[in-house]
């Protein structure tokens, strides 16, 4: 399982970070054809706008009152904890459909839609849905 940013080859505003973040997703697609016959699967996830410790501490806020952090950025209100993904990692592992799904590039979103996961927090943030609404 890789954990990466973004589920696509686009070019995501540094060439360091972009290449990588999709070192990753090709790392995940070329484990998986290398492992295939081994019965192994490779995955790459992606979360949203992830409100990690280091994002918290970023907008000084804290997990009581992170939506004070949309003072600073207002998409910070459509962030994801670090357990929204994690939850769908697990579903996906208790899939028992799960091989057929080698290679493939998961969103934290889509594992929720897929399989009913909330977050923490009682919220399902659908980063794909809001970026696509403004236009990113």
């Amino acid at each position: 399982m890789e954990i990466t940013d973004g589920w696509d080859y686009r070019y995501r505003g540094s060439l360091y970070y972009s290449l990588t973040k999709i070192s990753a997703i090709h790392l995940a697609q070329g484990m998986a054809v290398d492992l295939k016959p081994h019965g192994v699967t490779a995955l790459a996830v992606t979360p949203g706008f992830l409100r990690s410790e280091e994002m918290l501490d970023h907008f000084g806020v804290t997990e009581a009152n992170w939506r004070d952090g949309a003072a600073q950025d207002p998409h910070f209100l459509q962030s994801e904890t670090p357990y929204y993904a994690a939850k769908g990692i697990a579903a996906l592992a208790a899939d028992p459909e799960l091989f057929a799904k080698t290679g493939g590039i998961f969103t934290s979103w889509g594992l929720s839609d897929e399989y009913g996961i909330v977050d923490v927090d009682g919220r399902r943030p659908h980063w794909g849905k809001y970026a696509a609404e403004q236009g990113f």
